[in-house]
């Protein structure tokens, strides 16, 4: 059976059952909630910092190039998902970003890795400032329509926290892949 020993850092890693060789144990370092919680509300802030300019300078129709066809700023309030997926359920996608962010900050109490801690922060970020959109904008509470005005070619128009979404669930997968465990766990071989 192998021994427990201290790894660089000074902790102690676990045997491996098969007593080939060690692997990590969790790792006991500290809960990063704050840190999901600060992300969450940069992510926030610049979401609806920028749909304030948006509606303000957009309101009249006009698009603005900013790389040719290929990335513009044009307004649109979207009752729907992305791409317009179920405008006829607004209310529905109030409920489901609600469900999304308690799921966010409660997962996030027992986050001890900064690369989900800053995955965690960008969805919960994300889904907090849609909620907003629909329960506070118009039409009005729980009906709202989500300000996007990132052109992307003939594809589809976003905005701030449609990108941090994303870049949180990409995140996730590569930490999944390379076995980055929520706690900080790695792989043995890492």
């Amino acid at each position: 059976m192998g021994r427990v020993s201290p790894d660089s850092t000074g902790a102690n890693r676990a045997p491996d059952p098969s007593g080939d060789d060690e692997v990590a144990a969790p790792a006991r370092g500290p809960r990063l909630f704050w840190w999901v919680l600060g992300i969450a509300a940069v992510v926030v802030l610049v979401d609806q910092g920028t749909k304030w300019w948006a509606v303000t300078w957009l309101d009249d129709g006009r698009t603005v190039p900013v790389i040719g066809d290929l990335i513009r700023f044009v307004l649109v309030h979207n009752p729907g998902a992305a791409f317009s997926i179920g405008t006829e359920l607004t209310w529905v996608l109030a409920i489901v970003a609600a469900g999304a962010a308690v799921v966010a900050a409660v997962f996030a109490w027992r986050v001890r890795s900064v690369g989900w801690a800053i995955a965690i922060g960008l969805l919960l970020g994300g889904a907090l400032t849609h909620l907003g959109d629909r329960l506070f904008r118009e039409p009005g509470f729980g009906r709202g329509h989500v300000v996007d005005f990132i052109g992307y070619g003939d594809l589809f128009i976003g905005n701030v926290a449609d990108i941090a979404i994303v870049a949180g669930a990409v995140m996730i997968l590569i930490l999944t892949v390379r076995g980055i465990a929520p706690s900080g766990r790695v792989p043995a071989d890492s």
